[in-house]
Protein backbone atom coordinates (compact mmCIF):
# COMPACT_ATOMS: atom_id res chain seq x y z
CA UNK A 1 0.00 0.00 0.00
CA UNK A 2 2.87 2.85 1.05
CA UNK A 3 4.71 1.34 -1.79
CA UNK A 4 1.53 2.15 -4.32
CA UNK A 5 0.99 5.57 -2.79
CA UNK A 6 4.61 6.61 -3.50
CA UNK A 7 4.16 6.12 -6.79
CA UNK A 8 0.66 7.52 -7.68
CA UNK A 9 2.16 10.91 -6.87
CA UNK A 10 4.97 11.16 -9.41
CA UNK A 11 4.20 14.75 -10.80
CA UNK A 12 3.81 16.18 -7.60
CA UNK A 13 7.33 14.59 -6.67
CA UNK A 14 9.02 16.41 -10.23
CA UNK A 15 7.34 19.62 -9.65
CA UNK A 16 8.26 19.72 -5.87
CA UNK A 17 12.21 18.75 -7.37
CA UNK A 18 12.18 21.30 -10.06
CA UNK A 19 11.25 24.19 -7.88
CA UNK A 20 14.34 23.38 -5.87
CA UNK A 21 16.57 22.89 -8.90
CA UNK A 22 15.02 26.60 -9.67
CA UNK A 23 16.03 27.96 -6.07
CA UNK A 24 19.35 26.40 -6.08
CA UNK A 25 19.92 28.03 -9.01
CA UNK A 26 18.87 31.52 -8.02
CA UNK A 27 21.46 30.59 -5.50
CA UNK A 28 24.26 30.36 -7.55
CA UNK A 29 27.64 32.36 -7.72
CA UNK A 30 28.52 33.90 -10.93
CA UNK A 31 31.62 31.58 -11.55
CA UNK A 32 29.44 28.74 -10.93
CA UNK A 33 26.56 29.71 -13.29
CA UNK A 34 29.36 29.79 -15.65
CA UNK A 35 30.72 26.29 -14.83
CA UNK A 36 27.50 24.59 -15.30
CA UNK A 37 27.04 26.05 -18.70
CA UNK A 38 27.46 23.10 -21.05
CA UNK A 39 30.12 23.35 -24.10
CA UNK A 40 26.78 23.20 -26.77
CA UNK A 41 25.29 26.31 -25.48
CA UNK A 42 28.72 28.03 -25.41
CA UNK A 43 29.01 27.28 -28.65
CA UNK A 44 25.64 27.97 -29.99
CA UNK A 45 26.39 31.40 -27.55
CA UNK A 46 29.71 31.97 -29.76
CA UNK A 47 28.00 32.08 -32.66
CA UNK A 48 25.03 34.29 -31.69
CA UNK A 49 27.47 36.71 -30.62
CA UNK A 50 30.03 36.71 -33.88
CA UNK A 51 26.29 37.43 -35.82
CA UNK A 52 25.35 40.07 -33.49
CA UNK A 53 28.73 42.15 -33.22
CA UNK A 54 28.32 41.64 -36.90
CA UNK A 55 25.33 43.48 -37.27
CA UNK A 56 26.37 46.25 -34.57
CA UNK A 57 29.29 47.30 -36.84
CA UNK A 58 26.99 46.98 -39.95
CA UNK A 59 24.73 49.91 -37.76
CA UNK A 60 27.56 51.89 -36.76
CA UNK A 61 25.70 52.04 -33.49
CA UNK A 62 27.75 51.48 -30.49
CA UNK A 63 25.28 51.82 -28.02
CA UNK A 64 23.92 48.31 -29.63
CA UNK A 65 26.51 46.52 -27.78
CA UNK A 66 24.63 46.79 -24.71
CA UNK A 67 22.18 44.27 -26.03
CA UNK A 68 24.89 41.94 -25.76
CA UNK A 69 24.39 41.91 -21.91
CA UNK A 70 20.93 40.15 -22.45
CA UNK A 71 22.60 37.52 -24.95
CA UNK A 72 24.83 36.66 -22.07
CA UNK A 73 22.10 36.56 -19.43
CA UNK A 74 20.21 34.36 -21.94
CA UNK A 75 22.13 31.83 -22.79
CA UNK A 76 25.12 31.55 -20.22
CA UNK A 77 24.06 33.83 -16.58
CA UNK A 78 20.14 33.38 -16.43
CA UNK A 79 20.30 36.20 -13.80
CA UNK A 80 16.56 36.33 -15.39
CA UNK A 81 14.13 33.11 -15.24
CA UNK A 82 13.85 33.48 -19.22
CA UNK A 83 12.36 30.18 -19.45
CA UNK A 84 10.22 30.05 -15.97
CA UNK A 85 7.49 28.70 -17.64
CA UNK A 86 9.36 25.20 -17.79
CA UNK A 87 8.75 24.61 -14.11
CA UNK A 88 5.10 24.68 -14.91
CA UNK A 89 2.27 22.14 -15.54
CA UNK A 90 -1.05 21.49 -17.77
CA UNK A 91 -2.47 24.73 -19.64
CA UNK A 92 0.29 27.14 -18.24
CA UNK A 93 3.23 25.42 -19.66
CA UNK A 94 1.87 24.39 -23.31
CA UNK A 95 0.50 27.90 -23.96
CA UNK A 96 3.60 29.65 -22.74
CA UNK A 97 5.47 27.09 -25.06
CA UNK A 98 3.45 28.33 -27.71
CA UNK A 99 4.10 32.14 -26.83
CA UNK A 100 7.54 31.10 -26.50
CA UNK A 101 7.64 30.04 -30.39
CA UNK A 102 5.03 32.76 -31.53
CA UNK A 103 7.71 35.48 -30.19
CA UNK A 104 10.46 33.89 -31.66
CA UNK A 105 9.19 33.51 -34.77
CA UNK A 106 7.51 37.33 -35.00
CA UNK A 107 11.99 38.62 -34.07
CA UNK A 108 12.74 36.59 -36.54
CA UNK A 109 10.68 37.78 -39.59
CA UNK A 110 10.91 41.34 -38.11
CA UNK A 111 14.79 40.90 -38.82
CA UNK A 112 14.68 39.63 -41.86
CA UNK A 113 11.81 41.92 -43.41
CA UNK A 114 13.94 44.85 -41.89
CA UNK A 115 17.39 44.03 -42.76
CA UNK A 116 17.43 41.33 -45.60
CA UNK A 117 14.13 41.38 -47.55
CA UNK A 118 10.53 40.68 -47.96
CA UNK A 119 7.50 39.67 -50.11
CA UNK A 120 5.66 42.22 -52.19
CA UNK A 121 2.30 41.28 -54.44
CA UNK A 122 1.81 43.53 -57.55
CA UNK A 123 -1.59 45.23 -57.04
CA UNK A 124 -1.73 47.24 -60.70
CA UNK A 125 -0.76 47.20 -63.84
CA UNK A 126 2.11 49.97 -64.12
CA UNK A 127 5.03 47.78 -64.80
CA UNK A 128 3.42 45.14 -67.16
CA UNK A 129 4.48 43.55 -69.03
CA UNK A 130 7.65 43.46 -67.07
CA UNK A 131 5.91 42.66 -63.89
CA UNK A 132 2.27 41.40 -64.05
CA UNK A 133 -1.01 41.86 -61.75
CA UNK A 134 -0.78 38.58 -59.51
CA UNK A 135 2.78 38.49 -59.16
CA UNK A 136 4.37 37.96 -55.73
CA UNK A 137 8.07 39.06 -55.75
CA UNK A 138 11.58 39.06 -53.10
CA UNK A 139 12.51 42.11 -52.20
CA UNK A 140 15.93 42.37 -51.58
CA UNK A 141 16.68 45.32 -49.11
CA UNK A 142 20.17 44.71 -49.15
CA UNK A 143 21.27 45.68 -52.20
CA UNK A 144 20.70 49.59 -51.68
CA UNK A 145 21.17 48.97 -48.24
CA UNK A 146 18.56 48.48 -45.49
CA UNK A 147 16.48 51.23 -43.66
CA UNK A 148 16.62 50.97 -39.63
CA UNK A 149 13.23 50.68 -38.73
CA UNK A 150 12.20 54.58 -38.09
CA UNK A 151 9.07 53.19 -36.69
CA UNK A 152 10.40 50.61 -35.13
CA UNK A 153 7.37 49.20 -33.16
CA UNK A 154 5.27 47.54 -35.83
CA UNK A 155 3.76 44.06 -36.66
CA UNK A 156 6.16 42.47 -39.38
CA UNK A 157 3.19 40.92 -41.45
CA UNK A 158 1.41 44.39 -42.43
CA UNK A 159 2.36 47.34 -43.25
CA UNK A 160 0.23 50.05 -41.71
CA UNK A 161 -3.42 48.38 -41.22
CA UNK A 162 -4.06 44.71 -39.12
CA UNK A 163 -6.55 42.77 -41.01
CA UNK A 164 -10.40 42.01 -39.71
CA UNK A 165 -10.31 44.36 -37.09
CA UNK A 166 -9.09 47.16 -39.06
CA UNK A 167 -6.19 49.21 -36.50
CA UNK A 168 -2.89 50.25 -37.30
CA UNK A 169 -0.65 47.86 -37.25
CA UNK A 170 2.30 49.98 -35.44
CA UNK A 171 2.84 52.48 -32.77
CA UNK A 172 3.80 56.31 -33.83
CA UNK A 173 6.28 56.29 -30.74
CA UNK A 174 9.10 56.41 -30.81
CA UNK A 175 10.13 57.60 -34.10
CA UNK A 176 13.98 57.17 -35.17
CA UNK A 177 15.28 59.31 -37.96
CA UNK A 178 16.28 58.32 -40.90
CA UNK A 179 19.45 56.06 -41.21
CA UNK A 180 20.27 53.60 -43.68
CA UNK A 181 22.64 51.17 -43.83
CA UNK A 182 25.55 49.99 -45.99
CA UNK A 183 24.77 48.53 -49.61
CA UNK A 184 26.75 46.93 -52.70
CA UNK A 185 25.91 49.77 -54.84
CA UNK A 186 23.66 52.52 -55.15
CA UNK A 187 20.21 52.91 -57.67
CA UNK A 188 21.19 52.88 -61.80
CA UNK A 189 19.00 53.19 -63.78
CA UNK A 190 16.86 51.13 -65.27
CA UNK A 191 16.49 49.57 -61.57
CA UNK A 192 12.98 48.48 -60.73
CA UNK A 193 12.53 49.75 -57.49
CA UNK A 194 10.31 49.42 -54.75
CA UNK A 195 9.61 52.81 -52.30
CA UNK A 196 7.05 54.19 -50.26
CA UNK A 197 4.32 56.68 -51.57
CA UNK A 198 5.80 59.86 -51.27
CA UNK A 199 2.29 61.28 -51.27
CA UNK A 200 0.89 58.53 -48.74
CA UNK A 201 1.90 60.78 -45.55
CA UNK A 202 -2.06 61.57 -45.15
CA UNK A 203 -4.59 59.27 -46.21
CA UNK A 204 -7.98 59.86 -46.50
CA UNK A 205 -9.50 56.02 -45.43
CA UNK A 206 -12.13 55.54 -47.76
CA UNK A 207 -10.48 57.34 -50.94
CA UNK A 208 -7.42 56.50 -51.32
CA UNK A 209 -7.15 56.97 -54.59
CA UNK A 210 -6.68 59.57 -55.69
CA UNK A 211 -4.63 60.75 -52.86
CA UNK A 212 -5.07 63.39 -50.04
CA UNK A 213 -3.19 65.81 -51.74
CA UNK A 214 -5.31 65.73 -55.33
CA UNK A 215 -8.39 65.78 -53.64
CA UNK A 216 -7.56 68.79 -51.89
CA UNK A 217 -6.10 70.37 -55.10
CA UNK A 218 -9.86 69.73 -56.96
CA UNK A 219 -12.01 70.59 -53.75
CA UNK A 220 -9.85 74.27 -53.83
CA UNK A 221 -10.84 74.41 -57.77
CA UNK A 222 -14.35 73.56 -56.58
CA UNK A 223 -14.43 76.93 -53.77
CA UNK A 224 -13.78 74.86 -50.96
CA UNK A 225 -11.57 77.32 -49.12
CA UNK A 226 -10.22 74.40 -46.14
CA UNK A 227 -10.05 70.95 -48.01
CA UNK A 228 -8.83 69.26 -45.02
CA UNK A 229 -11.99 70.59 -42.61
CA UNK A 230 -14.36 69.86 -45.19
CA UNK A 231 -13.11 66.16 -45.57
CA UNK A 232 -13.28 65.95 -41.59
CA UNK A 233 -16.46 67.18 -41.35
CA UNK A 234 -17.94 64.47 -44.02
CA UNK A 235 -16.37 60.92 -42.86
CA UNK A 236 -18.85 59.29 -44.25
CA UNK A 237 -17.42 60.29 -48.19
CA UNK A 238 -13.47 60.74 -47.23
CA UNK A 239 -13.22 58.39 -43.45
CA UNK A 240 -10.75 59.48 -40.67
CA UNK A 241 -8.41 61.42 -41.59
CA UNK A 242 -4.68 59.42 -41.33
CA UNK A 243 -1.19 60.16 -40.82
CA UNK A 244 1.54 57.53 -41.85
CA UNK A 245 5.33 57.57 -41.27
CA UNK A 246 7.52 57.07 -44.11
CA UNK A 247 7.79 53.75 -43.81
CA UNK A 248 4.30 52.40 -43.06
CA UNK A 249 3.19 54.21 -46.57
CA UNK A 250 2.19 52.09 -48.94
CA UNK A 251 4.65 50.21 -51.36
CA UNK A 252 4.82 51.44 -54.61
CA UNK A 253 6.96 50.00 -57.34
CA UNK A 254 8.80 51.86 -60.30
CA UNK A 255 11.69 51.76 -63.11
CA UNK A 256 14.30 54.26 -61.75
CA UNK A 257 14.56 56.52 -64.85
CA UNK A 258 16.16 59.80 -63.22
CA UNK A 259 19.11 59.91 -60.89
CA UNK A 260 20.11 62.64 -58.50
CA UNK A 261 22.08 65.60 -60.08
CA UNK A 262 20.30 64.77 -63.78
CA UNK A 263 18.07 67.40 -65.78
CA UNK A 264 15.22 65.39 -67.07
CA UNK A 265 12.81 66.21 -69.79
CA UNK A 266 9.67 64.23 -71.62
CA UNK A 267 9.34 65.08 -75.16
CA UNK A 268 6.19 63.02 -77.55
CA UNK A 269 6.79 60.38 -74.79
CA UNK A 270 10.65 60.00 -75.35
CA UNK A 271 12.62 60.96 -71.96
CA UNK A 272 15.40 62.93 -71.84
CA UNK A 273 18.15 62.44 -69.77
CA UNK A 274 20.76 65.89 -69.78
CA UNK A 275 19.67 66.69 -73.22
CA UNK A 276 19.87 62.91 -74.19
CA UNK A 277 17.72 60.37 -75.15
CA UNK A 278 17.49 56.89 -73.27
CA UNK A 279 16.57 53.42 -74.05
CA UNK A 280 13.16 52.41 -73.20
CA UNK A 281 12.37 49.21 -71.39
CA UNK A 282 12.00 46.17 -73.30
CA UNK A 283 8.55 45.51 -72.55
CA UNK A 284 7.09 49.11 -72.62
CA UNK A 285 3.48 50.13 -73.37
CA UNK A 286 1.19 52.98 -74.71
CA UNK A 287 -2.24 53.27 -74.73
CA UNK A 288 -3.53 53.03 -78.44
CA UNK A 289 -7.18 54.27 -80.10
CA UNK A 290 -8.05 51.44 -82.35
CA UNK A 291 -10.88 52.19 -84.58
CA UNK A 292 -13.30 48.83 -85.38
CA UNK A 293 -16.25 48.07 -87.16
CA UNK A 294 -16.55 45.39 -85.11
CA UNK A 295 -16.37 43.83 -81.15
CA UNK A 296 -12.70 41.80 -81.32
CA UNK A 297 -13.34 37.94 -79.62
CA UNK A 298 -11.95 37.86 -76.19
CA UNK A 299 -9.27 35.00 -77.28
CA UNK A 300 -7.60 37.91 -79.78
CA UNK A 301 -6.86 39.58 -76.81
CA UNK A 302 -5.81 36.65 -74.94
CA UNK A 303 -3.32 35.97 -77.22
CA UNK A 304 -1.42 39.19 -77.64
CA UNK A 305 -1.78 39.04 -73.56
CA UNK A 306 -4.04 41.94 -73.13
CA UNK A 307 -5.97 41.30 -69.77
CA UNK A 308 -9.88 41.18 -69.45
CA UNK A 309 -9.83 44.31 -67.85
CA UNK A 310 -8.19 46.74 -70.67
CA UNK A 311 -10.16 45.48 -73.39
CA UNK A 312 -13.54 45.20 -71.48
CA UNK A 313 -12.83 48.36 -69.82
CA UNK A 314 -11.40 50.12 -73.09
CA UNK A 315 -14.50 50.37 -75.64
CA UNK A 316 -15.41 53.85 -76.72
CA UNK A 317 -17.23 56.01 -79.21
CA UNK A 318 -15.40 58.59 -81.33
CA UNK A 319 -18.88 61.30 -81.70
CA UNK A 320 -16.37 63.08 -84.43
CA UNK A 321 -15.76 60.04 -86.75
CA UNK A 322 -18.79 58.23 -86.01
CA UNK A 323 -16.35 55.07 -84.95
CA UNK A 324 -16.38 52.69 -82.03
CA UNK A 325 -12.35 52.04 -81.03
CA UNK A 326 -10.72 50.20 -78.47
CA UNK A 327 -8.25 52.21 -76.27
CA UNK A 328 -5.71 49.38 -74.78
CA UNK A 329 -2.38 49.08 -73.55
CA UNK A 330 0.04 48.12 -76.12
CA UNK A 331 4.03 46.75 -76.66
CA UNK A 332 5.37 47.62 -80.11
CA UNK A 333 5.03 43.72 -81.23
CA UNK A 334 1.58 43.82 -80.07
CA UNK A 335 0.66 46.85 -81.68
CA UNK A 336 1.75 45.24 -84.69
CA UNK A 337 -0.30 42.27 -84.65
CA UNK A 338 -3.54 44.73 -83.91
CA UNK A 339 -2.63 46.40 -86.81
CA UNK A 340 -3.31 43.44 -88.92
CA UNK A 341 -6.64 42.63 -87.81
CA UNK A 342 -9.76 42.11 -89.92
CA UNK A 343 -11.80 44.77 -87.47
CA UNK A 344 -9.68 47.29 -87.65
CA UNK A 345 -10.60 50.10 -89.92
CA UNK A 346 -7.90 52.99 -89.55
CA UNK A 347 -4.55 53.85 -88.07
CA UNK A 348 -3.71 52.70 -84.82
CA UNK A 349 -2.63 55.78 -83.26
CA UNK A 350 -1.01 56.75 -79.28
CA UNK A 351 -3.62 58.63 -77.22
CA UNK A 352 -1.62 62.06 -77.26
CA UNK A 353 -1.73 61.61 -81.35
CA UNK A 354 -5.64 61.69 -81.44
CA UNK A 355 -5.94 64.25 -79.14
CA UNK A 356 -8.54 63.28 -77.76
CA UNK A 357 -8.40 63.02 -73.76
CA UNK A 358 -7.21 65.79 -71.51
CA UNK A 359 -3.34 64.72 -70.82
CA UNK A 360 -2.37 67.60 -68.32
CA UNK A 361 -5.26 66.33 -65.60
CA UNK A 362 -3.35 65.35 -62.19
CA UNK A 363 0.50 66.18 -63.62
CA UNK A 364 3.23 67.10 -61.44
CA UNK A 365 3.30 69.54 -59.26
CA UNK A 366 -0.49 70.56 -58.45
CA UNK A 367 -1.48 73.50 -60.75
CA UNK A 368 1.14 72.98 -63.00
CA UNK A 369 1.89 76.07 -63.63
CA UNK A 370 4.20 75.41 -67.20
CA UNK A 371 1.48 74.08 -69.26
CA UNK A 372 3.18 70.45 -69.04
CA UNK A 373 1.16 66.85 -70.21
CA UNK A 374 1.71 63.08 -69.86
CA UNK A 375 3.68 62.90 -73.11
CA UNK A 376 5.76 66.29 -72.60
CA UNK A 377 7.26 67.77 -69.05
CA UNK A 378 9.95 69.42 -68.24
CA UNK A 379 13.48 70.46 -68.45
CA UNK A 380 14.12 70.20 -64.49
CA UNK A 381 16.99 69.09 -62.26
CA UNK A 382 16.47 66.61 -59.87
CA UNK A 383 17.80 67.07 -56.11
CA UNK A 384 20.67 65.70 -55.02
CA UNK A 385 22.31 65.78 -51.95
CA UNK A 386 24.89 68.01 -50.88
CA UNK A 387 24.10 70.61 -54.03
CA UNK A 388 22.86 73.94 -53.93
CA UNK A 389 20.26 75.23 -56.28
CA UNK A 390 18.88 79.03 -57.12
CA UNK A 391 15.57 79.27 -56.75
CA UNK A 392 13.10 81.13 -58.42
CA UNK A 393 9.78 81.87 -58.18
CA UNK A 394 9.51 80.29 -61.53
CA UNK A 395 10.70 77.01 -60.45
CA UNK A 396 9.69 77.22 -56.96
CA UNK A 397 6.43 74.99 -57.36
CA UNK A 398 8.90 71.71 -58.72
CA UNK A 399 10.91 71.98 -55.21
CA UNK A 400 8.12 73.49 -52.23
CA UNK A 401 6.93 70.07 -51.35
CA UNK A 402 10.60 68.20 -51.34
CA UNK A 403 11.55 71.62 -49.28
CA UNK A 404 8.27 72.00 -46.74
CA UNK A 405 7.73 68.06 -46.32
CA UNK A 406 10.41 65.67 -47.30
CA UNK A 407 13.05 68.02 -45.54
CA UNK A 408 11.06 69.43 -42.71
CA UNK A 409 11.64 73.23 -43.56
CA UNK A 410 9.01 75.86 -42.66
CA UNK A 411 8.77 78.19 -46.73
CA UNK A 412 6.57 80.93 -47.64
CA UNK A 413 6.85 83.48 -50.19
CA UNK A 414 6.27 87.07 -49.26
CA UNK A 415 6.12 90.23 -51.12
CA UNK A 416 7.53 88.28 -53.87
CA UNK A 417 10.38 86.94 -52.06
CA UNK A 418 10.91 82.84 -50.99
CA UNK A 419 11.59 82.49 -47.59
CA UNK A 420 12.82 79.38 -45.61
CA UNK A 421 12.81 79.18 -41.47
CA UNK A 422 11.63 82.51 -41.54
CA UNK A 423 14.81 83.88 -43.67
CA UNK A 424 14.75 85.42 -46.99
CA UNK A 425 17.06 83.62 -49.74
CA UNK A 426 17.54 82.59 -53.20
CA UNK A 427 19.24 79.05 -52.33
CA UNK A 428 18.52 76.24 -51.05
CA UNK A 429 21.49 72.90 -50.64
CA UNK A 430 19.06 69.67 -50.39
CA UNK A 431 19.38 67.27 -47.67
CA UNK A 432 18.97 64.34 -49.44
CA UNK A 433 18.80 62.11 -53.21
CA UNK A 434 15.67 62.19 -54.96
CA UNK A 435 14.99 59.63 -58.30
CA UNK A 436 12.28 60.20 -60.86
CA UNK A 437 10.24 56.75 -61.51
CA UNK A 438 8.16 55.52 -64.18
CA UNK A 439 6.04 52.57 -64.92
CA UNK A 440 6.55 50.48 -68.27
CA UNK A 441 2.93 50.52 -68.72
CA UNK A 442 3.12 54.28 -69.65
CA UNK A 443 -0.12 55.48 -69.98
CA UNK A 444 -1.18 53.49 -67.22
CA UNK A 445 0.75 54.50 -64.68
CA UNK A 446 0.58 56.64 -61.56
CA UNK A 447 4.14 57.76 -61.39
CA UNK A 448 6.17 60.35 -60.88
CA UNK A 449 4.74 62.20 -63.11
CA UNK A 450 2.16 63.17 -60.88
CA UNK A 451 3.23 63.14 -57.68
CA UNK A 452 7.32 64.42 -58.59
CA UNK A 453 10.35 62.97 -56.76
CA UNK A 454 10.87 59.98 -54.44
CA UNK A 455 13.39 61.01 -51.37
CA UNK A 456 15.97 58.65 -50.44
CA UNK A 457 14.70 58.05 -47.19
CA UNK A 458 11.64 56.14 -48.91
CA UNK A 459 12.97 53.39 -51.10
CA UNK A 460 12.76 50.07 -49.86
CA UNK A 461 14.85 47.77 -52.23
CA UNK A 462 14.51 46.02 -55.37
CA UNK A 463 12.22 42.75 -56.36
CA UNK A 464 14.91 40.31 -57.56
CA UNK A 465 12.52 37.55 -58.41
CA UNK A 466 8.79 36.30 -59.02
CA UNK A 467 8.67 33.31 -56.19
CA UNK A 468 4.67 32.78 -57.36
CA UNK A 469 2.12 34.16 -59.91
CA UNK A 470 -1.40 34.21 -60.34
CA UNK A 471 -3.42 35.12 -63.36
CA UNK A 472 -6.57 36.74 -61.73
CA UNK A 473 -8.50 35.94 -65.08
CA UNK A 474 -7.76 32.02 -64.91
CA UNK A 475 -9.69 29.61 -63.20
CA UNK A 476 -7.33 26.87 -60.95
CA UNK A 477 -7.56 24.52 -63.49
CA UNK A 478 -7.24 26.93 -66.20
CA UNK A 479 -4.29 28.30 -66.09
CA UNK A 480 -4.56 30.83 -62.68
CA UNK A 481 -0.96 29.53 -61.68
CA UNK A 482 1.72 30.88 -64.20
CA UNK A 483 4.50 28.32 -64.01
CA UNK A 484 6.41 29.67 -66.17
CA UNK A 485 7.06 32.84 -64.33
CA UNK A 486 8.14 31.15 -61.12
CA UNK A 487 11.81 32.14 -60.16
CA UNK A 488 11.99 34.61 -63.40
CA UNK A 489 13.51 37.45 -62.43
CA UNK A 490 11.64 40.54 -61.74
CA UNK A 491 14.10 42.66 -62.76
CA UNK A 492 15.83 41.62 -66.22
CA UNK A 493 16.53 45.41 -67.04
CA UNK A 494 18.76 46.23 -64.59
CA UNK A 495 22.15 47.43 -65.27
CA UNK A 496 21.72 47.77 -69.01
CA UNK A 497 21.22 51.31 -68.97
Amino acid sequence: MMANNKDSFPHKSSSSSSNRDSRKEKNLSFKERIANVKTTRWIRFGIVSLIFFLWVIWMGNPWLLFIWLLLCDIYITSYIPWTWWKDTKGTTRMVMGWVDAIIYALILVYIIFAFIGQNYMIPSSSLEKSLLVGDYLWVNKALYGPRVPQTPLHFPLEQHTLPIINTKSYIENPQLPYHRLPGIRSIKRGDIVVFNYPQGDTVALKIQNPDYYQISHDLRNNGITDPKAYMEANPEIFGEIVYRPVDRRENYVKRAIGLPGERLMIRNDSVFINGQPIAEPTNIQYNYIIPVKANIPEIRWEEIGVSKDDYSAGMGYNESTGTYYYNVPLTYEMKSKVEKWPEVIGAVLSEHQTGMFDLSAGIFPLDNPYGWSRPFMGEFWIPKRGSTLHLTLDNLPIYERVIKVYEGNDLEVKDGKIYINGNPTDYYTFKLDYYWMMGDNRDRSADSRYWGFVPEDHIVGTPMFVFASFDKDKSLFDGKIRWERILKSANPDSGKW
